[in-house]
C-alpha cells in the first residue's frame, strides 16, 4: 500500500508508474483541496487548454480500480506524515512551492504590488486567491522577472478581451480585466538577454498577440549573435528571436499590431535590479520602481548581475514580482533544507527516513515545467520500485491504507471528497462554462464546492 500526499493535486505521474509496474501496488492520493489537477488547473494558462490535456491521463490513473482520491484532507494538519506511515508501506510527498520568494526590498508590501503566485491564483481560480483584487487602474505595469510565469502575466494583461472570453479565465478576473486600464507592460529581469528563463513558444506568443506591439532596445543585443553561434540550439534560437523583433521597424511592427491606432505594447528590460518600490503621494498604490543598473560578471547561465552603482526609475502603476517561488516544510516530522526549500532527499529518498519519498518541487526546487515535473515523477517513481525489488520496503506486515486513515480523519471531523465527488463537480462548471460559452467556469469557493456534492 502506498500513499501519494499533495498540497495541490500534482502526483499521478508517480502513481501511474508504480500502478503500471508493480501489480499488486494500492495507491492512495491524498489532497488539500476538494478538486484534483493541481498546478494544471491553478497554473496553467487559461488561453493553454492544450497544455491541460494531460489531466486525460491523471483521470485514467484515478479510475484505476487500485487508485482512490481522497480530497479535502491537509496533510500535516488533518493527518500527519508519521499517522500516514503507520497506514502504509511507502508515503510519497508530492507537494510544490505555495509560498512565493520575496524582493526584500522596501516598499513591497504596498498595495498595487503583487506576487505573481497569487496574481496567477486570482485568475485561475485558487480558492485561496479569489479576493485578491489587483488594482488595474494604471497604465504601465512592470513585472519582476524573465520566466514563462511573467511572459503568461502579461499575455493576460494586454491580451484582448475576445480571446479570454473563450477560456477557462474566472467571471470576476474577467470583469476586472475588461475595466483595466493598463496598456503597457515592463518585464524587467537582473541579468541579460542570454539569461532569460522564458521559452521561445511563449516569446513568439507575446510577439503575435494581437494588438499589441514589443518595444526591444536593439542596443540590448548588440554583438549577441556571434555570442550564440556555439550555443545550445534553444538559447540560440529564443535569442535571434529577440534580435529580429527588436531590429523590426516601428511601421512594420504596427502593421503587425492588426493595424490598431493606439496598440498595447510590451517591452523587456535587462540588467536591472529593483532597490525599492516608490510610493505615489497618497501612498496608496506604487508610482514607480528604484532600480540599480547592474553589469554581467561571468557568462552563460552562471552569469552573475553586479550593480554598477548607477540607478534609475522605472515609472509604473502596478507592480507584479516573478522572481521565484519556495516550498515550506509539511509537518515537523519531514525532514526539511528551509534554506534551499526542499525536502534533503537522494533520488526521491527522503533522507534518514526509510518508506519516506518525495517528487516535484519539493524535491528539486522550484524550476522547470510540466514535462519536467512528470519525469521527476517518475524518477520518485523508479527508486519506490527498486526499494520494493530489493527488500529495503518491507511489505510482509499488513497495513490499513485508508481504513486507518479514516478513522483517524472521522475523529478530527474531516470528510473526504471522493473522485466520484469530483465529478459532480466538474459537471457543474462544465455547465456553467457552457452557459457563458466557455470550456468551463471554475468554482473558486471550496464550501460550495462541497456544497454541491452534498458534504
Amino acid at each position: 500500500r502506498l500513499s501519494t500526499s499533495s498540497r495541490y493535486w500534482m502526483p499521478t505521474s508517480c502513481d501511474f508508474l508504480l500502478l503500471q509496474h508493480h501489480g499488486g501496488a494500492l495507491v492512495d492520493i491524498y489532497e488539500k483541496l476538494p478538486v484534483p489537477f493541481g498546478l494544471v488547473r491553478f497554473g496553467v494558462a487559461p488561453d493553454h487548454p492544450e497544455v491541460k490535456n494531460v489531466i486525460h491521463s491523471f483521470t485514467q490513473t484515478a479510475h484505476s480500480e487500485r487508485c482512490a482520491y481522497y480530497g479535502n484532507v491537509t496533510v500535516g494538519r488533518d493527518v500527519t506524515v508519521p499517522e500516514l506511515q503507520q497506514a502504509y508501506h511507502a508515503v510519497v510527498l508530492s507537494y510544490g512551492a505555495e509560498d512565493n520568494r520575496v524582493l526584500g526590498i522596501p516598499g513591497e508590501n504596498l498595495p498595487g504590488v503583487y506576487s505573481a503566485r497569487a496574481f496567477v491564483g486570482w485568475y485561475n481560480g485558487l480558492p485561496e486567491n479569489q479576493d485578491l483584487k489587483p488594482d488595474l487602474s494604471c497604465e504601465t505595469a512592470l513585472i519582476l522577472g524573465h520566466g514563462n510565469v511573467a511572459l503568461d502575466i502579461a499575455r493576460i494583461l494586454l491580451s484582448p478581451l475576445q480571446l479570454l472570453r473563450k477560456t477557462d479565465i474566472t467571471d470576476s478576473s474577467l470583469a476586472a480585466l475588461a475595466c483595466s486600464k493598463v496598456k503597457r507592460v515592463w518585464l524587467v529581469g537582473r541579468r541579460g538577454p542570454l539569461q532569460v528563463a522564458f521559452t521561445i513558444k511563449e516569446l513568439r506568443e507575446m510577439i503575435n498577440l494581437p494588438g499589441t506591439r514589443a518595444v526591444l532596445d536593439p542596443a540590448d543585443f548588440t554583438g549577441l549573435e556571434s555570442a550564440v553561434k556555439d550555443a545550445p540550439r534553444p538559447r540560440k534560437r529564443l535569442t535571434e528571436l529577440m534580435i529580429k523583433t527588436a531590429l523590426e521597424k516601428p511601421a512594420e511592427m504596427q502593421a503587425a499590431a492588426a493595424g490598431a491606432a493606439a496598440p498595447r505594447e510590451w517591452g523587456l528590460r535587462f540588467q536591472r535590479s529593483p532597490q525599492e518600490v516608490l510610493p505615489s503621494a497618497d501612498g496608496r498604490r506604487p508610482r514607480g520602481v528604484r532600480m540599480a543598473l547592474t553589469r554581467l560578471e561571468g557568462s552563460g547561465d552562471s552569469a552573475k548581475a553586479i550593480p554598477t552603482g548607477d540607478v534609475e526609475e522605472l515609472e509604473c502603476g502596478l507592480v507584479l514580482s516573478s522572481i521565484g517561488y519556495r516550498s515550506l516544510p509539511l509537518d515537523p516530522a519531514v525532514p526539511f533544507d528551509s534554506q534551499r526549500g526542499v525536502i534533503p532527499n537522494s533520488s526521491g529518498r527522503v533522507e534518514g527516513v526509510p518508506g519516506l519519498y518525495c517528487s516535484g518541487w519539493v524535491k528539486r526546487g522550484p524550476t522547470g515545467v510540466i514535462i519536467t515535473t512528470m519525469n521527476d515523477s517518475f524518477d520518485t517513481a523508479q527508486s519506490v520500485l527498486e526499494d520494493l525489488q530489493g527488500g529495503v520496503l518491507d511489505v510482509s506486515p499488513s497495513r490499513e491504507g485508508f481504513g486507518l486513515v479514516e478513522s483517524i480523519l472521522h475523529s478530527r471531523g474531516v470528510r473526504p471528497v471522493s473522485f466520484s465527488d469530483w465529478e459532480k463537480i466538474d459537471a457543474a462548471e462544465v455547465a456553467r462554462g457552457k452557459a457563458a460559452g466557455k470550456p468551463r467556469e471554475k468554482i473558486v469557493d471550496p464550501a460550495e464546492m462541497l456544497q454541491i456534492i452534498g458534504h
